[in-house]
């Protein structure tokens, strides 16, 4: 039978396996914590240049900040989108305060022109404009320049409030 020699920890030793341990928690622990307000989106449509977002929950966007959102559950956004849609992407053209008009098929935010309208859906649906007037306390108007997007123009969205607001994202992709 053969003997081990048992070798201790110097101090030194002790202290560098203690750092270790120390940093590898915190690192964990801060880790857990981003992830608990931040993701990483896909973005399904080409309604946006960009595919891959950081998203960060817990922040009112700003004007021009990217929003990411729940749909809702209009009959529209159903059909095109299923009965439980992924989270959109769009940008916030106007916050609260601002006032959105429409001239003939644009609207407006604050008399700048952001986005165009449309009667019908690629398929022939027919769309029905989204609101107008003052953007009311804690909610966003939220879309993009495409043509067929999909956004606050129509009342199938309508303003983007907090109860549907899912976070601020930076585009990564």
């Amino acid at each position: 039978m053969a003997l081990v020699s048992k070798r201790s920890l110097s101090t030194s030793g002790k202290l560098a396996a203690i750092a270790a341990l120390t940093i590898a928690a915190t690192a964990y622990t801060s880790l857990a914590r981003w992830s608990d307000t931040h993701a990483f989106m896909v973005n399904q449509t080409d309604s946006l240049p960009n595919w891959g977002f950081f998203v960060e929950s817990g922040r009112f966007p700003d004007r021009g900040d990217y929003v990411i959102f729940d749909p809702g559950h209009d009959p529209l956004t159903e059909k095109f989108f299923g009965k439980k849609p992924a989270a959109f992407a769009k940008i916030a053209y106007g916050v609260p305060g601002d006032v959105v008009e429409r001239q003939g098929d644009t609207v407006l935010v604050n008399g700048t022109p952001v986005v165009r309208t449309k009667p019908l859906t690629r398929l022939g649906d027919p769309l029905t404009l989204g609101p107008t007037g003052v953007i009311p306390e804690n909610c966003v108007f939220a879309g993009t320049t495409h043509k067929d997007g999909f956004d606050s123009r129509y009342a199938h969205i309508g303003f983007v409030c907090t109860d549907r607001l899912v976070g601020t994202a930076t585009p990564v992709l």
